[in-house]
């Protein structure tokens, strides 16, 4: 994604844990109600209040807003939705530069955060007046706190790193299908993971691959580092960090071994290998269950089953934020800050996946007795609150989420279509580069 201005190669940077991609699923329509942002007038002359969202957020499919209405009954909720954040962003950005054409409520994916902080926040509501701040995980309320003390978003979720597989194909390759077993064989060490993946291959032979694609195996990777892209000073050092090379040539490798699929991740494509079960195991933050849910065939339920990455990470997490200008502002901001309250995010994990970014929603009931149908029994809550435990404060910047996508999409990728390691990263480079300059 691209700014209208020119990117600043130094940045304030924010020590918090950040990864990508929640931008990249697969979203809903909008709600079906007619929508008029410049009104400040619901239906009955109720105050209307808009959100702008991308993905799935699953506000609505949890009920939350109809049980913010019947709570506030003068409240009318409204959103506008957005399938995938590389379109949504660029245009928020614009609508904030020109501080016009905003909705009440903002959503902002973790991977943009440090540039809204540093760029916009001028534009934003101090939303510490609304949401407690003992309310969510230190990190992830400092993702979106301003050097001055200003915290401009409050936390709709975080995404602690797993591994989802399929426990019959699994199997077939000779494989233990246990999760504690299956977790074991790669514990501690990425090149385990590998390892596991060409033991598969052997049996598997190439009618499927271990895993879906080389932008996800990255990704989990990299989730997991303190220092990726930008460094405590605000300096781009993806390219001289050993960090990233490292998992880089890792990914490479499996692509080369002919263990990974050729398509990029929340693509057509991709989709399909989800549906034909074309791979045995895929990065699993806990919004990845819904998209597989989502894009697999019926009979495909109950034979997933989680276990844990070989290291800590997280991919994924996104923030509220309430323009100024909104007409509704204040009461957009309460919205807000209940939305993303500890009951509100155990009732949206239950429903739609989203893990939560307040501690104390994760012995709820609705977190504790989570169930999914692609993992049958599964304790999808226990297992993820586990890996969210050790999960580690990393150093994020404006430009992470270009850096990311230019190191998947236009690098690893082209190792499973016939690349050689050194072309995809210089054509990964190039491309990052590039961007980073316009």
């Amino acid at each position: 994604m691209r700014a209208s201005t020119r990117i600043r190669r130094k940045a304030v940077v924010l020590a918090a844990v950040a990864s990508l991609g929640t931008g990249l699923l697969a979203g809903c329509a909008d709600d079906g109600k007619e929508d008029d942002s410049s009104s400040t007038e619901g239906g009955g002359g109720k105050t209307k209040i808009t959100l702008g969202l991308f993905g799935t957020a699953g506000f609505e499919e949890s009920g939350l807003y109809k049980e913010y209405e019947k709570l506030h009954p003068d409240i009318d909720i409204q959103q506008t939705v957005v399938e995938r954040n590389e379109n949504y962003y660029p245009a928020l950005l614009n609508h904030l530069t020109t501080n016009s054409g905003l909705q009440d409520i903002q959503m902002v994916e973790v991977g943009n955060i440090a540039e809204i902080v540093q760029t916009q926040s001028d534009k934003l509501l101090d939303l510490s007046k609304y949401g407690k701040k003992s309310d969510y995980l230190e990190w992830k309320w400092q993702q979106a706190t301003t050097p001055e003390g200003q915290t401009i978003g409050v936390g709709t979720d975080i995404g602690p790193m797993a591994i989802c597989y399929r426990k019959d194909l699994f199997e077939k390759a000779g494989l233990p299908t246990d999760r504690e077993e299956v977790g074991k064989l790669w514990e501690g060490s990425w090149e385990k993971f590998v390892d596991v993946g060409k033991q598969y291959q052997k049996k598997a032979g190439e009618s499927t691959t271990f895993l879906d694609s080389p932008g996800g195996l990255l990704q989990a990777i990299l989730s997991g580092e303190k220092e990726r892209f930008y460094d405590s000073s605000g300096e781009v050092i993806y390219k001289t960090n050993p960090a990233v090379k490292d998992a880089f040539d890792l990914t490479a490798e499996a692509a080369e071994a002919g263990l990974i699929g050729n398509q990029t991740q929340f693509q057509p494509a991709w989709d399909t290998t989800i549906a034909n079960s074309k791979f045995a195991a895929m990065s699993c933050p806990p919004w990845m269950l819904g998209y597989i849910k989502g894009k697999s065939k019926p009979d495909a339920a109950g034979k997933w089953d989680i276990a844990q990455a070989p290291q800590s990470g997280n991919w994924g997490g996104s923030f509220l934020t309430v323009p100024k200008s909104g007409k509704n502002a204040e009461e957009a901001a309460k919205l807000a800050a209940w939305l993303t309250a500890p009951e509100q995010q155990a009732k949206l994990f239950g429903v739609q996946g989203s893990f939560p970014s307040t501690p104390a929603a994760y012995e709820s009931a609705e977190v504790t007795s989570a169930k999914n149908d692609m993992t049958g029994d599964a304790p999808i809550g226990t297992i993820f609150a586990q890996a969210a435990e050790n999960i580690p404060v990393q150093t994020i910047g404006p430009k992470d989420q270009i850096i990311q996508q230019g190191l998947t999409d236009n690098g690893v990728v082209l190792v499973t279509q016939g690349k050689s390691p050194k072309e995809a990263w210089d054509n990964a480079v190039k491309t990052i580069d590039n961007a980073l300059d316009q």
